[in-house]
């Protein structure tokens, strides 16, 4: 499966959120997923200065990397917010708003208690973004090569979509483990401090079951969050650099590139946040309490109590999204990664269109 659709993204016109196409046009045949989005043939030559090809093994392997690094940093970097939320999720009489939280944590366990969970988090949202972003460009350029240039330029955003939901759907599953235990770290008092106390105690006292008890909760909170961070972003960066932007995209400086790389990334993570909050309330309590279900939490809760914790978590994620859209980019351009830039109509669709138009007046 992954080698067929390796051999398709070679040649598929559909980019990476900002990365050069690499393929070659032909004059024979319609236009189809040999030619780029948009892109006029003299673009599609490789950059000399590229460290790898577009869409081969080393390109994908590279995204991973910059996945890792997005991800594994900023989440760990937001930890003590990410502890505070969850307590407000799993125990909001206690403490009650964002800043009685981080005082009522502070007085208990110190400032030290408030990195507790640091090390489920850096290794469970490395190996998410590993996936997420690796899997993201592998799934987008074959789910664009099935379909011809026109038809890929036109249902881009499903592509988006369909793309990321996929990616998500194992990356949840490298996350599930490492996100219970940080739960139960950062959620029940005395129960350990450290990974290497919490995982053997969950596994002797409920077996290795213990840590996929939440994946589908995680991923009814995790999927539509990706599905919006890739689909949203990857929309609101064509607008930006349509209506916003003063000057065309390769007359910007790679710095002025990587501001709107970060704005684009923000506004998404304001909507992911929005869309994944009530499974991730769900993803909390039932991590915190082994005897707890889905229904019986909904059912307890009720409709506003599963909106609780939303305001510190639309400023992390949105905060958290930005960053990692950042950093993801600033690897690319590190590592002198290919970097097209948003899709742009195909000639042939405009010259359609504009036909049409001209045959309506």
């Amino acid at each position: 499966m992954f080698a067929s659709l390796l051999d398709t993204a070679r040649n598929s016109p559909f980019r990476g959120p900002l990365s050069p196409a690499q393929c070659q046009a032909s004059t024979l045949t319609p236009p189809s997923i040999e030619q780029p989005l948009g892109m006029a043939a003299a673009a599609v030559v490789p950059a000399p200065q590229d460290s790898c090809e577009f869409a081969s093994p080393k390109y994908f392997a590279l995204c991973g990397l910059g996945g890792i690094l997005s991800c594994g940093i900023t989440h760990t970097a937001v930890v003590p917010l990410d502890l505070v939320k969850c307590r407000l999720q799993v125990d909001g009489d206690k403490y009650k708003n964002v800043v009685t939280g981080f005082k009522v944590s502070v007085r208990e366990e110190g400032i030290r208690g408030l990195a507790k969970g640091w090390a489920p988090t850096f290794i469970g949202y490395s190996l998410q973004g590993l996936c997420k972003f690796g899997l993201y460009e592998v799934f987008k350029v074959g789910y664009t090569g099935l379909l011809d240039e026109e038809t890929a330029y036109t249902y881009r955003t499903f592509v988006y979509l369909a793309a990321s939901a996929s990616a998500e759907f194992f990356a949840d599953i490298a996350l599930s483990p490492l996100e219970a235990a940080k739960v139960r770290i950062q959620t029940m008092p005395g129960f350990a401090n450290t990974l290497r106390e919490a995982w053997p105690k969950m596994v002797q006292s409920e077996g290795y079951g213990t840590f996929y008890k939440g994946l589908v909760p995680l991923w009814g909170r995790q999927i539509p969050y990706t599905m919006m961070k890739f689909a949203c972003f990857e929309k609101t960066l064509e607008l930006l650099y349509q209506y916003v932007v003063p000057k065309p995209r390769s007359e910007c400086t790679k710095g002025e590139q990587l501001v709107v790389t970060f704005a684009a990334g923000y506004i998404a993570g304001v909507f992911c946040a929005i869309v994944s909050h009530p499974a991730d309330t769900v993803v909390s309590k039932l991590n915190q309490d082994k005897t707890a279900t889905v229904g019986s939490i909904v059912g307890k809760l009720g409709w506003a109590g599963v909106w609780k914790g939303l305001g510190p978590r639309i400023v992390m994620i949105g905060t958290l999204t930005g960053l990692q859209w950042f950093i993801y980019d600033a690897v690319k351009v590190w590592l002198r990664m290919p970097r097209p830039p948003p899709a742009e109509m195909p000639e042939s669709l405009r010259k359609r269109l504009e036909a049409e138009q001209a045959q309506a007046k």
